[in-house]
């Protein structure tokens, strides 16, 4: 993780919120809190980030998110309508206006000829707006995939302020 790169996305991304008086949450699968750590890292975060979601297993996207258990068995964990589903969970649960999700293989086992190692979901749910989701793939050991897995849910977080 290029930690200065990080460290400016979350200014941004802090500046942007504290301007709009809005807070907002992660619900992270394959980074397993980076991205909540990220934003945390930041001195003063508690004005804007409320809260991370760290759903690694199928039961917790469940449990902690409302993501429906049927949904996981007919798309898989690592899928844009679970993505979707996590998001829009976490922007629920956490009573905020913005949430980012991911759900990924980070390798180095794990992925399949549909869903190779690299592949991640990311989605944004915005108060009162569609929720946005792309699929990414990314190159690299299990740490630069969860890297940048961070960096695109950043970068998304600021694109949808």
């Amino acid at each position: 993780m290029d930690t200065l790169q990080t460290l400016n996305l979350v200014q941004i991304l802090a500046d942007r919120l504290l301007a709009r008086g809005w807070q907002m949450a992660t619900a992270e699968s394959c980074t397993g809190g980076l991205i909540a750590a990220a934003c945390t890292e930041l001195a003063g975060s508690s004005a804007w980030f409320d809260r991370g979601f760290v759903t690694y297993s199928n039961q917790a996207k469940t449990d902690q998110l409302g993501v429906d258990a049927a949904l996981i068995a007919a798309h898989g964990a690592v899928s844009e309508a679970v993505a979707r589903a996590m998001a829009e969970g976490a922007l629920r649960q956490a009573r905020v206006q913005l949430a980012v999700a991911v759900t990924g293989i980070a390798g180095p086992s794990g992925g399949s000829p549909d869903k190779p190692v690299g592949t991640v979901w990311l989605a944004w749910a915005v108060a009162g707006m569609p929720t946005r989701a792309v699929c990414a793939l990314f190159e690299g050991d299990r740490a630069h995939i969860r890297a940048q897995t961070c960096d695109a849910a950043l970068n998304g977080l600021i694109q949808a302020l």
